[in-house]
């Protein structure tokens, strides 16, 4: 029969069940403490830091950058308020960026180019969103001037075979009208007396 010390050094007696840590709070503080620092990692000046702290030769803290990588996952990145800090978190898994960050100049560099990103974001994905335009109908060149016509030439009245016009061109009103008939002008005082006469008469 097992000793009780040997009972509590061997862990599949069921007198000495085995302590699994669980968190006060169900991991809340956890969660939120690590997505605080992943979002900081959107900071090209933070990685800049930890450059310069030598964090980087940490191989403990290597291995905390490569196991934060879960927040690339789905049912994770909807928490991500700087979607930056992921592209930097995966930039950090190479050596040859984690070195490079410790110059300031790179730094620089970096903090330019997210700048740029920025500011010209919207603009180039409302490019690929939005509908393009209708290409505008193609107008058709004008038609081409007709060439001169030569100006036209007058007919004569005997090329047309009609009687050629006597020189005085008479006046359109007497036309049936035999000459010297025209119609005499009335004299009021004339008229009225013959008026009187014919009652006179009658």
């Amino acid at each position: 029969m097992a000793s009780p010390k040997e009972a509590d050094n061997n862990p599949d007696t069921p007198s000495s069940p085995r302590k699994i840590y669980k968190d006060p709070d169900d991991g809340r503080q956890r969660f939120l403490l690590e997505l605080e620092f992943v979002q900081c990692l959107a900071n090209p000046t933070y990685i800049h830091y930890l450059a310069q702290n030598r964090y980087f030769d940490d191989e403990a803290f290597i291995g905390y950058l490569k196991y934060l990588q879960y927040w690339q996952r789905p049912e994770y990145v909807k928490f991500i308020m700087y979607p930056h800090c992921l592209y930097f978190l995966e930039l950090l898994q190479n050596v040859n960026f984690r070195n490079a960050m410790a110059h300031p100049g790179n730094k620089e560099l970096a903090h330019r180019q997210q700048f740029f990103f920025w500011k010209n974001y919207r603009n180039n994905r409302l490019k690929h969103i939005l509908p393009r335009p209708l290409p505008e109908p193609v107008t058709a060149p004008p038609a081409p001037a007709p060439p001169p016509q030569p100006p036209a030439q007058s007919v004569s009245a005997a090329t047309l075979g009609m009687p050629a016009a006597s020189g005085a061109v008479p006046s359109p009103m007497p036309y049936g009208m035999p000459p010297g008939s025209a119609f005499g002008k009335s004299d009021i005082r004339s008229s009225g007396s013959d008026r009187r006469k014919r009652k006179k008469e009658v």
